[in-house]
C-alpha cells in the first residue's frame, strides 16, 4: 500500500461543469466545479445558493442568491451531483383526489 490518499470520489470528471452540491446545515449550491482537493474542498465559480424557507429550514425555495466564486469547506459537503441529467418530477406518491 502506498502513503498516499485518494478521495472516495472521482471528481475530475466535473471539473469545469455544472454541479450541484449539498452542504451540512441543509444549505444547497450550484455551480461550475473549477477544482478540489483529497479534503473534498470544493471550488465553485458563478455559484448560486438557493435560499431556505425560514418556517422550515429544511425546504428550499425558488429564490436564489448569487455568491461567485466560493470554497466548500470539504467537511461540510455531503452531496456533490451534476447539474446535467438531472430534473425533477412529480411526486408518484400522491395520492389521487378521489382515492
Amino acid at each position: 500500500m502506498s502513503g498516499r490518499k485518494e478521495t472516495v470520489l472521482d471528481l475530475a470528471k466535473f471539473v469545469d461543469k455544472g454541479v450541484q452540491v449539498k452542504l451540512s446545515g441543509g444549505r444547497q449550491v450550484t455551480g461550475t466545479l473549477k477544482g478540489y482537493d483529497q479534503l473534498l474542498n470544493l471550488v465553485l465559480d458563478e455559484a448560486v445558493e438557493f435560499l431556505r424557507d425560514p418556517d422550515d429550514p429544511m425546504k428550499t425555495t425558488d429564490q436564489t442568491r448569487r455568491l461567485g466564486l466560493i470554497v466548500c469547506r470539504g467537511t461540510a459537503v455531503m452531496l456533490v451531483s451534476p447539474t446535467d441529467g438531472t430534473d425533477e418530477i412529480a411526486n408518484p406518491f400522491i395520492q389521487p383526489d378521489g382515492a
